[in-house]
Parts: C-alpha cells; sequence; structure tokens
C-alpha cells in the first residue's frame, strides 16, 4: 500500500516537465492521478501509458486552466472517471522572459490568467467537491517570488501572488480540514529550459549549495510529500525546493 493508496489527484499541466514528474510520482505512491493538459496531447498519453505500464492509474484530460468554463469541465471528467478528488496539484503555468519594456497587457494578462486566476479557480473547483474529510491543495511557486529575475517580472509577480494565496486559502479551508501547501522549485532541467544555454546554467549552478540544477523527481518527492499523511500539519506554508539556490 502506497502512502497515498485510495486517494485521486488532479495535476494541471502534468503532460511534461515538473508536472510529469509529480504525476508520475503521486501514481507509483498510489493514487488515481488525472493527467491535465491543454495542447500536448501525445505527452499526455504518454505519460498514462508509462503510469499504467507501472501498475498505475491515470487519465489523461484536456481544459486550459485559463479558461473557467474548461476548469469545471476538468473536476466533472474527474469525477466521472474516479468518483472522487482528494488532491489537486497546481502546477499549469507560463512563464516568458522580459523586463519591464515588454510587459505588454497582453502578456500580463495571459500570466495572470494562468497563472493566478486559473489557480484560484481550480481550487474553488476542487475545494467544492473535496469529500467531507478534507483534501490538500499544492500550489507550485518558484523561488522568484522570494527574489525576483529582472528578466522575469511579470512571471516573478505571479509567484509573490501564489505564495499569498496559498498562506490565504490555507487560512480561509483549514476549517474543513483542507491543507494548501506551496512548493517553490529553483531552477529545474526541464523541456522549458533546455533552450539555455550553458553558462546561465553555470551561473544558477553556482549560486547553489548543493552543486546542481534540480530535475523533476526533485519537485515530485517534495510534492508528495506534503500531499501524504506525512505532510498532514503543513498548511500555509511555501517551501523552498531549490537545493538552496538564491538569486
Amino acid at each position: 500500500m502506497g502512502k497515498l493508496s485510495n486517494k485521486v489527484a488532479v495535476v494541471t499541466g502534468a503532460s511534461k516537465g515538473i508536472g510529469a514528474g509529480i504525476a508520475e510520482r503521486l501514481a507509483a505512491d498510489g493514487a488515481k492521478v488525472v493527467v491535465n493538459y491543454s495542447r500536448s496531447v501525445a505527452e499526455a498519453e504518454a505519460l498514462v501509458a508509462k503510469i499504467k505500464a507501472a501498475g498505475g492509474e491515470a487519465v489523461a484530460v484536456r481544459a486550459d486552466i485559463a479558461d473557467p468554463a474548461q476548469i469545471q469541465a476538468l473536476f466533472d471528467k474527474t469525477l466521472d472517471a474516479f468518483g472522487t478528488v482528494d488532491i489537486l496539484v497546481n502546477n499549469a503555468g507560463l512563464y516568458i522572459f522580459g523586463g519591464l519594456d515588454s510587459a505588454t497587457p497582453e502578456l500580463i494578462d495571459k500570466h495572470y490568467n494562468l497563472n493566478v486566476k486559473g489557480l484560484i479557480l481550480a481550487t474553488q473547483a476542487a475545494a467544492r467537491v473535496f469529500p467531507k474529510e478534507g483534501g490538500v491543495v499544492v500550489n507550485i511557486s518558484s523561488g522568484v517570488a522570494k527574489t525576483p529575475m529582472v528578466q522575469a517580472q511579470v512571471y516573478s509577480s505571479t509567484k509573490g501572488a501564489v505564495d499569498v494565496l496559498t498562506r490565504g486559502l490555507a487560512v480561509e479551508l483549514g476549517p474543513r480540514n483542507i491543507r494548501v501547501v506551496g512548493i517553490a522549485p529553483g531552477l529545474t532541467s526541464t523541456e522549458g529550459t533546455s533552450g539555455m544555454d550553458q553558462p546561465t546554467k553555470d551561473q544558477f549552478i553556482g549560486r547553489t549549495p548543493l552543486g546542481r540544477l534540480g530535475v523533476p523527481a526533485d519537485i515530485a518527492a517534495a510534492v508528495a510529500f506534503v500531499a501524504s499523511e506525512d505532510g498532514a500539519w503543513i498548511t500555509g506554508e511555501t517551501l523552498q525546493v531549490g537545493g538552496g539556490l538564491t538569486l
């Protein structure tokens, strides 16, 4: 029996990168997993096949978390597939690099519609269907919420908002035994960072006491911990999971 046996987890933005690592780990720990994706159908279906081949249970559900109507459909399909929801991992997110001069109204809206509004509405939808025993919401933040990147001003600000929401939602939902916990990765090797040149990566590694970039499994392990009963006394906190990285 895994630590998450008989639990159902929805992981948004789970077709690749950190989200895929989280979905795979939660399934390995016994959870039935909904692999949410917006565009990458082939990757999502491949991940579901991989989870099933390892003995787990998973389904892929398409929904754009930036679209409120599709959020409700995601949870309707989850209930159809598994009958309940116990864990929500708000992982879906967008980052486009650029300083102040690049911050157009369209770019700001694009970031906030997914990274902040989508997170709020997904949490709202999950809280409405969590069982009376409670549930867990895990918000994927970033180290840039504490030390913003000059060339990612808008993105950094959305992650600051995520940290505030983690605390505020924990206070509101605590009486219902719903825990809300943030996980803030440092620089992590994913498809999204694959185009970063080695000198830039070396700069990040030089600021990381543990001397390497993260990998999705590092973040997934932290998510699995806080989502399980081992993390039952943790809520309203954002855990820094970046090898000690400071920007």
